[in-house]
């Protein structure tokens, strides 16, 4: 096959992980194919860029030296909470040549600043997604996806999931056997299961500071289905309810009732996604009670309901279910 040029955006303070990821999946697919790709690093001026994390990355040319690429990767980091106009500017002239350009993270930042987002679907890291939705109303932000593609346009979800992308955008040019033989060789899934809203509840709210606390939390996330009432609660950390009640909001930013709703939809979306259970045990098994119950949570949450959601995001068919029209 032709090929491939990719052209990786380097600035100050990205995220490493960001550039590491997606060029070990396309180097990987260029050892087996034959160097399918031709990677590119390149910063504004040509000099090297200090990582979030400390290291130093060596460009091999200056931007305005590039050769319009194949496919185009814009890192994130938070670099790009303040990125230099200059950067933005030449996104904005010279990134849409490209065949694909895709981002990776908090880099749709970058792109949509450039304007090349505006009336797209995207997505980047979960905790800016509202700031993103804020900030630039005419892209279309969808803070579900592990990755959104949009035509020519790749945005993905935070760190790790440019891996995912990478390798999606490899089994698009080689071949399912290519791209899977490179996620085997990194132990990574093909397609990861689920998505990146899976890790809203535990990473959204803060973590308490205190005892008991913190192993509240803990005990929530581990006991979905088990009697969690604020009396209960309240109960387990040896506090009047309405002390507990208090506490819980101060210390996490969420109250008892919204962090144990959000423990519950995730653990039943992970459910749905990677088994084969029922509506009806998986109801019960999320401290739902009944396949009613859970079905107006994730209408309300989702608007879908569960088995609606688990034909459309669980790999493979899905079981035969007597409650399949919950």
């Amino acid at each position: 096959m032709t090929q491939r040029s990719v052209l990786v955006v380097l600035f100050d303070d990205l995220q490493s992980l960001d550039v590491s990821g997606p060029v070990e999946v396309f180097s990987g697919a260029g050892r087996l194919r034959g160097d399918t790709y031709r990677i590119r690093t390149a910063s504004l001026d040509g000099a090297p860029v200090r990582t979030s994390s400390g290291l130093t990355l060596v460009p091999d040319c200056a931007l305005a030296d590039a050769v319009t690429p194949h496919t185009l990767l814009v890192p994130g980091g938070p670099g790009t909470r303040r990125p230099d106009p200059l950067l933005i500017e030449w996104l904005r002239l010279y990134a849409p040549p490209a065949t694909r350009i895709v981002s990776v993270c908090t880099g749709a930042l970058l792109l949509a600043a450039a304007g090349l987002l505006d009336g797209r679907r995207a997505t980047t890291h979960w905790s800016v997604c509202g700031h993103m939705a804020r900030t630039f109303p005419a892209v279309h932000v969808d803070p579900d996806p592990i990755f959104v593609r949009d035509g020519k346009f790749a945005t993905s979800a935070g760190v790790t999931a440019g891996i995912d992308l990478a390798l999606a955008l490899v089994e698009e040019d080689c071949g399912r056997d290519t791209a899977l033989a490179v996620a085997r060789h990194l132990v990574v899934f093909l397609r990861r299961p689920g998505n990146q809203a899976q890790f809203s509840a535990q990473l959204a709210a803060q973590t308490a500071r205190r005892e008991p606390l913190r192993t509240i939390q803990q005990w929530i996330t581990e006991h979905p289905g088990d009697d969690l009432s604020v009396e209960s609660l309240a109960g387990r950390a040896r506090l009047s309810p309405r002390h507990f009640a208090r506490a819980f909001r101060s210390e996490t930013g969420t109250t008892p009732g919204r962090y144990v709703e959000q423990v519950r939809l995730e653990h039943a979306r992970r459910l749905l996604e990677d088994t084969t259970g029922g509506i009806e045990e998986i109801s019960r098994a999320c401290g739902y009670g009944t396949p009613e119950a859970m079905r107006r949570a994730f209408v309300k949450s989702l608007a879908t309901a569960p088995a609606e959601y688990r034909r459309r995001f669980r790999s493979g068919t899905p079981p035969t279910d007597r409650h399949a029209a919950i």
